[in-house]
């Protein structure tokens, strides 16, 4: 199988690649010559998500802030604000300096910064473009940002971080988060912007009652919160938070100001365990697939492939065949770089060869393995694009 090079420009379409292909891009069967294991993303699928995402948040009248932690493109999050998101939001402060540099607007940092390495990074962040804020759920990290702020000679937005029940960040109780929001607002460097209330425990509960149940609690909670804000003079501009899990819910009338969804942009195996509504399909598509090919064939009732442990994410449901004779065929870990297929009863071997697209497990982490996206459309290979917000970026040490 021919070897896949990104090529030097991405992002938009190309007319030339590797010479080690034997056809350039966009020709007929060019899908079949990217080299394994690889991220594929269906074009067609793709765009028809982001499209479906804007449109239900504009007739819910509703923003959209999409979380880059998915995709960890700038490409794509350039296509989500064309689209109409008004902003971009980042788990990390490296994906945050990815977006930034790129020219995207909006960009919310959702977890807390609390180092002294992280708020220098931060100062430096925001003294190139003043559409950055971040969130904070305890009082001395509000005095560190203020301080950091006042020596860089600037103003940050902050948000409240309120915790849903994860239990991972945010205050724990509305009386916590009034006060801490009157403290963000007291300090001459800051500017207290909203609250964010994620609860990524809700977005898989696989169940439309209990998760529609979950939700509307906890949505309860926000809105207490927002109207004890409010009581002292303080109210929320921005109120942030549900995901693709919730976001019909969260869309359908509540606290929330915009949504944070992320997962909708290529969807996975964990989403299709999931119930959308009573008799209503998923109204994204399938996009993401991580393509393997088949190396060996020799183990009667099996075959082995060259994806394993570190070609896809291992904290959800195992891979799924997305299509073909081995459909629904079990997919199992084979070691670090091999994977295994039970054959269906009655099913052949496919040939040495033959490769297979299968849907992620769970595509924010999975996609964290890859430097490139190969986008096709049909058997077409039509681009690649860099995954340029992974990993983590060179930092000074901690003086």
């Amino acid at each position: 199988m021919a070897l896949m090079q990104p090529p030097t420009q991405m992002g938009t379409p190309m007319t030339d690649h590797d010479q080690s292909l034997s056809a350039p891009f966009g020709t007929p069967g060019s899908r079949a010559l990217i080299d394994t294991p690889a991220l594929v993303l269906d074009l067609d699928a793709f765009e028809h998500n982001i499209a479906r995402m804007a449109e239900i948040c504009r007739t819910a009248g509703v923003g959209l802030r999409p979380h880059a932690k998915t995709h960890k493109s700038s490409i794509i999050a350039r296509k989500q604000i064309a689209a109409g998101a008004i902003g971009i939001g980042c788990a990390t402060l490296d994906e945050a300096e990815v977006m930034v540099a790129a020219g995207l607007p909006g960009v919310l940092i959702t977890s807390p910064l609390v180092t002294q390495g992280k708020i220098a990074r931060l100062m430096r962040l925001v003294a190139g473009t003043g559409d950055v804020m971040v969130v904070a759920d305890n009082p001395e990290n509000v005095a560190a940002l203020d301080q950091a702020a006042a020596a860089a000679g600037t103003t940050l937005g902050v948000l409240v971080d309120l915790d849903l029940g994860q239990h991972r960040t945010g205050v724990a109780t509305v009386a916590d988060g009034v006060r801490l929001a009157r403290d963000i607002a007291d300090r001459r460097h800051l500017r207290f912007a909203g609250v964010q209330a994620y609860g990524g425990h809700l977005q898989h509960i696989p169940d439309h009652a209990g998760r529609l149940a979950a939700t509307r609690a906890a949505d309860a909670l926000v809105a207490e919160l927002v109207a004890a804000l409010t009581e002292e003079g303080l109210a929320p501009g921005i109120v942030t938070g549900a995901g693709t899990g919730t976001h019909r819910i969260n869309a359908g009338g509540g606290p929330f100001t915009e949504l944070q969804a992320g997962s909708y942009t290529v969807m996975d195996a964990e989403y299709g365990d999931v119930e959308y509504a009573p008799g209503e399909a998923w109204p994204f598509r399938q996009a993401l697939f991580v393509a393997v090919t088949v190396v060996s064939t020799n183990a009667p009732g099996r075959v082995t492939t060259d994806g394993g442990t570190k070609a896809f994410a291992l904290n959800g449901p195992p891979p799924r065949i997305a299509a073909g004779p081995l459909a629904g065929a079990a997919y199992a870990f084979s070691g670090d770089e091999h994977g295994c297929i039970t054959l269906p009863d009655g099913v052949a071997a496919p040939t040495l060869g033959t490769v297979l697209d299968c849907v992620v497990p769970h595509c924010d982490p999975t996609i964290a393995h890859y430097d490139a996206i190969h986008c096709v459309r049909g058997d077409r290979l039509v681009d690649v694009w860099p995954v340029d917000a992974r990993g983590r970026r060179a930092a000074a040490p901690r003086g």
